[in-house]
């Protein structure tokens, strides 16, 4: 193992400008995609309008004035935030579980939101603790995104306990995919004893979209995926010598216990703000960070964090692109999307880039 990780830090060292160079690329890809998710959709608008607007200018045609502010500016912000936090968080679940097929969805975070979000959309109108939280000055949006958080959380907590007695990650992997379907059944006789117009609104989330995030959505997005990628970036080091094995880590003064508390607040909250605004969004956890390996050729995290996070928004930007159906008055499913588009893509670069399977054994 040690020699592995030993021949991915040499070629790092050796490809510093490349990387740099690809790093700057996916930034300006990003750039791009993002103007375009602006100007494209069932009215497409002149490029030089929406430039023009974000420089702080006003324009003529009011109609697109309020397109580009109240509707595809939000969106576009929130695919990048979106498509950088599950991808951080899914990198992060890959190397503390040391599994590939590791991430928010797979181990049961993603469900766990779920559930958090189930409380507040299907018991609305109903539980009179909802109620009274919200007269305390609790706004929904709060309320849904500190729900969706602390379900993601209890599912990670539940893992990890497991995880503290089992040694075997693929038991593990096991668990938490039977946590993930406790929860989703929860969910489900929840659903069968509500109304109707709730099971509705429950579902129309279930889809994952980019529509529903309002600028007041937007700032609790913003702030709460900052926080998680900051802690994200403070544990490059600690995972890096993760992936030498834990006795090893612990040999370079690596304390396992904090880096595994500091892995679940940290995905909980990419995951779960993520979850409670967008919906349960596949894929993009689990693909990205190998899409990230295969381009970078490196398990350093110091590059992967930037990397999934540039690619992530990328992903997500492109899907949403195509999710919109430039030039109709469709809006596809974007969950759907993003499992359509991605998973061959992803299939054939794992297929290609099988060494970077190493990273894990």
């Amino acid at each position: 193992m040690p020699a592995t990780i030993k021949k991915d830090h040499s070629k790092e060292a050796l490809g510093y400008p490349r990387t740099g160079l690809l790093l700057l690329g996916l930034l300006v890809l990003t750039l791009m995609l993002w103007l375009a998710d602006i100007a494209l959709g069932s009215v497409a608008i002149p490029l030089s309008e929406v430039i023009n607007k974000l420089l702080g200018k006003t324009l003529d045609n009011q109609a697109f004035e309020n397109i580009v502010m109240k509707i595809r500016l939000p969106k576009a912000i929130t695919a990048v935030l979106a498509g950088a936090a599950l991808s951080v968080g899914g990198l992060q679940m890959q190397t503390l579980f040391r599994n590939p097929l590791a991430g928010p969805s797979v181990l049961g975070v993603t469900s766990g939101a779920s559930l958090g979000v189930a409380l507040v959309t299907l018991s609305s109108g109903q539980a009179t603790t909802v109620y009274a939280i919200q007269q305390l000055g609790i706004s929904s949006s709060w309320l849904v995104a500190i729900a969706a958080s602390l379900g993601a959380a209890l599912v990670l907590f539940i893992v990890l306990g497991i995880s503290f007695r089992v040694n075997d990650y693929v038991v593990l992997l096991i668990a938490g995919i039977m946590i993930g379907n406790i929860t989703l059944s929860l969910v489900s006789l929840w659903q069968y004893f509500s109304n109707p117009e709730q099971i509705q609104n429950y579902l129309l989330w279930t889809f994952g979209s980019l529509h529903g995030v309002t600028q007041k959505h937007l700032w609790v997005m913003v702030i709460v995926v900052s926080l998680g990628l900051l802690l994200t970036l403070l544990l490059t080091k600690p995972l890096n010598a993760l992936l030498l094995g834990e006795h090893y880590a612990q040999s370079l003064g690596v304390n396992i216990k904090q880096l595994r508390i500091g892995v679940i607040i940290a995905t909980s909250l990419l995951a779960g703000v993520v979850t409670a605004f967008c919906g349960p969004i596949g894929f993009i956890g689990i693909a990205v960070p190998h899409l990230s390996r295969g381009l970078f050729h490196t398990a350093s995290h110091s590059i992967l964090v930037p990397a999934s996070a540039l690619l992530g928004a990328i992903t997500l930007l492109g899907c949403d692109l195509i999710a919109q159906v430039p030039g109709s008055s469709i809006t596809l499913p974007l969950n759907a999307i993003t499992a359509l588009i991605g998973s061959p893509v992803v299939i054939y670069v794992i297929l290609k880039n099988r060494r970077q399977q190493s990273a894990f054994h």
